[in-house]
């Protein structure tokens, strides 16, 4: 049996509304383990297989946003010599938050006190780098309503849903820097890194 809404079973529905509101998924979240496979799960396998990456993190967030009442809303980062960070943005009382599942401690929650999308784009800057400590965020997406995926059963596929991610390779984004900006751009510090990345998971090399 499933809802006629959303597409998920009365049980699956029971355990996102359970969440709440945008902090309660974000906790949620920060308890699943970060897996680093080559996937594109769609939040009811999320829920079954309880891992998920920032992708699938972001994913689940918005559909979770959506069982709770709010529209399921995600933006998009790209990056320079490194890889794009999505997110799930929500907005209460005319401000932006958001919600992100992340291998690097400070590219996940945020409270709803941004007057604009640019603004919350750019409280990850500084956080937001590669392992050669280089600061990599470029751009980031206007809001992607996901409910423009429904036809394609994006909260409950078996599939991956890589048709998400081709969408957000195709739409505009937004430049943050420019040029002289990002020639003047600092390393980041040893304390800062070891910061960002405690508890970071790796990919382990298999021994020849």
């Amino acid at each position: 049996m499933v809802t006629d809404d959303l597409g998920f079973t009365p049980a699956e529905l029971r355990k996102l509304r359970r969440l709440k509101d945008p902090y309660g998924i974000q906790c949620f979240l920060n308890d699943l383990p970060y897996h680093l496979a080559d996937t594109a799960w769609s939040p009811r396998r999320v829920l079954h297989e309880n891992t998920a990456h920032c992708f699938e993190g972001a994913i689940f967030a918005a559909a979770a946003l959506r069982a709770n009442g709010y529209p399921p809303l995600i933006v998009d980062f790209e990056a320079e010599h490194d890889t794009d960070h999505v997110i799930a943005v929500y907005r209460v009382k005319g401000h932006w938050g958001a919600i992100a599942k992340s291998n690097y401690t400070a590219c996940r929650y945020r409270e709803p006190v941004y007057r604009s999308l640019r603004e919350l784009a750019m409280s990850y800057f500084d956080t937001y780098f590669n392992l050669r400590r280089q600061r990599t965020m470029r751009t980031f997406s206007r809001p992607v309503n996901l409910k423009r995926f429904d036809d394609q059963r994006w909260m409950t596929t078996e599939k991956p849903i890589w048709f998400i991610i081709y969408y957000l390779l195709e739409i505009h984004h937004y430049r943050l820097l420019s040029r002289a900006m990002i020639k003047r751009l600092h390393h980041v510090d040893e304390r800062t890194f070891k910061a960002e990345t405690l508890g970071k998971a790796y990919k382990k090399i298999a021994s020849e």
